[in-house]
């Protein structure tokens, strides 16, 4: 459980310390319209990768991929911090994906190998709420410490003595588990790589239609999408080891908490990526006063998740917690929608530390939930896809999000520069709709020098811009404040749990799964 953990303190580090130094990454490599991909190309890149390994975990045991996955994500790190250009930075991004979304499918999936028992698995996930809460308590002020003084590419470096450790404690102590299996094992190949293809279109589509329209082009994109998600909903159902077990989706309940856990990555990473953004661009705040303001999520995260080992399986209707979350994240998300920068810092960061008790009651009980409504033959793939669903949701939130930010925001400062006058305003217009002066001082410092010659009140104008920037950030939190109340009333669509001691039948029952597709 060590091991697990320090793999789930690598995942949260990378959430955290990188989403922070993500202004910095922006301001010197440049390329903002790649802010999103950042993130997107590792969300994109574990979506395919969860599955997959949590099938071949199934199948030949997890330890061996779990010990490949924490090597593959500690290289992809170092890589990164070597980045050179912002292309570079989301293929190593996307390199990183695939260790983190083998560590997601394999390690996470060993828990009830190892305590099947319920009980016992929601009071051991105290280690893990401990391993992710010190990570993602560090995580803020970590980043925004490491990227002021040392530069942004330490944030990805500290990856290193975590994944050493983690590579220690699961080669030395983590049992290798096998269930016996018939027959040849066939993986999914072409289901992974038309997951991977469909996603990373609708990604794309969803960019650029609102910044191009619906041309030609984007027409293509949207064919694409349609005829891949066509082929690969035929694909899943020809094939003997599917990669995407269609049968699973056959029980209410699970689909109910798929959908569950997409709405929880919505409003997880979109706010995780762009509060660092509103703090320092929209506000004005240095990284590391961002990164403080930003750690009670993290910090809160671990105390939420230790809170509800305690009460869970206390409590008559178990599912209530979930309500419970997710309505601390859509009265969060309000909150954080309304801040200004003449806000007091108190409160920013008490709905900082309800979005983090919020995803405490959440993230755990999903895995818990499903594992319980499943049954334990599909255990690894019930745990793989709520995995997915989450990475789904936070690649598409981290997009629309990130496209309603870049467009409403070089909108507002058009309008704003036309208040100048031709020729001052196509002049200095691209300057000031590149966020980069927001962030960046020595930038920022350098637009003062050139326009202190024409008379323009530079500081006013950044002002204005920051104004813009802020408007725009607010209307995506709006966004996950609906996914959040969307997800509070799907709630009550979960039957009622009662978690079984390990060798009894499950309540709610749900229909077996075929042979082939079990686990």
């Amino acid at each position: 459980m060590l091991g697990i953990g320090l793999v789930n303190m690598l995942v949260a580090l990378d959430q955290t310390v990188v989403s922070t130094a993500l202004p910095s990454i922006v301001a010197e490599l440049h390329g903002f319209e790649y802010y999103a991909w950042i993130a997107s190309a590792y969300l994109l890149a574990s979506v395919v990768t969860v599955p997959v390994f949590g099938r071949l975990g199934d199948y030949f045991g997890r330890k061996r991929f779990v010990i490949a996955a924490v090597v593959t994500f500690t290289v992809a790190s170092v890589l990164c911090g070597l980045a050179n250009d912002m292309l570079f930075l989301v293929f190593a991004r996307g390199l990183q994906g695939i260790g983190g979304g083998m560590m997601v499918g394999t390690a996470f999936a060993a828990i009830p190998d190892l305590f099947p028992d319920p009980r016992a698995r929601v009071r051991w996930q105290v280690v893990m709420a401990a391993a992710y809460g010190i990570g993602t308590a560090a995580g803020p002020s970590l980043g925004g410490w490491m990227s002021q003084h040392w530069g942004w590419r330490s944030t990805f470096l500290i990856n290193l003595p975590v994944g050493v450790a983690a590579f220690y404690f699961i080669w030395a102590h983590l049992p290798n588990f096998h269930r016996p299996r018939q027959g040849d094992v066939r993986i999914d190949w072409l289901g992974a790589g038309l997951v991977a293809a469909t996603l990373g279109c609708l990604q794309a589509l969803i960019e650029a239609v609102p910044k191009d329209g619906m041309t030609t082009g984007n027409l293509a994109l949207a064919a694409c999408v349609i005829a891949g998600a066509a082929a690969l909903l035929i694909c899943e159902k020809r094939a003997t080891h599917p990669i995407i077990p269609l049968d699973i989706f056959r029980d209410p309940q699970l689909v109910t908490l798929f959908t569950l856990s997409f709405l929880a990555g919505f409003v997880m990473f979109s706010l995780i990526f762009f509060a660092p953004l509103l703090l320092q661009g929209g506000f004005g705040l240095t990284p590391q006063q961002a990164g403080l303001l930003a750690t009670p999520i993290a910090a809160c995260i671990a105390l939420g998740s230790v809170i509800n080992t305690r009460i869970v399986i206390h409590l008559p209707k178990p599912t209530l917690i979930l309500t419970i979350g997710f309505g601390l994240l859509l009265c969060a998300s309000i909150a954080l929608a309304f801040a200004k920068a003449s806000t007091p810092h108190v409160w920013i960061e008490l709905p900082m530390a309800g979005i983090g008790i919020g995803l405490g009651f959440i993230l755990n009980n999903l895995n818990v939930f499903g594992q319980e409504i499943a049954g334990r033959e599909r255990f690894g793939i019930t745990t793989a896809l709520l995995q997915s669903t989450r990475m789904v949701g936070g690649m598409l939130g981290t997009s629309i999000v990130a496209t309603i930010v870049a467009h409403h925001y070089r909108n507002v400062v058009e309008r704003t520069m036309r208040v100048i006058g031709e020729p001052a305003a196509t002049t200095w217009l691209p300057r000031f709709a590149d966020p980069r002066i927001l962030i960046d001082e020595g930038l920022r410092q350098a637009l003062f020098a050139d326009l202190r010659p024409t008379g323009l009140d530079a500081q006013a104008l950044v002002d204005a811009a920051r104004e813009a920037l802020v408007q725009s950030i607010h209307i995506g939190v709006m966004l996950t404040a609906i996914a959040a109340l969307a997800a509070a009333l799907l709630v009550r669509r979960i039957s009622h749990i009662t978690f079984r001691r390990a060798g009894t039948v499950a309540a709610p029952a749900t229909a077996p799964a075929p042979a082939e597709q079990q686990g």
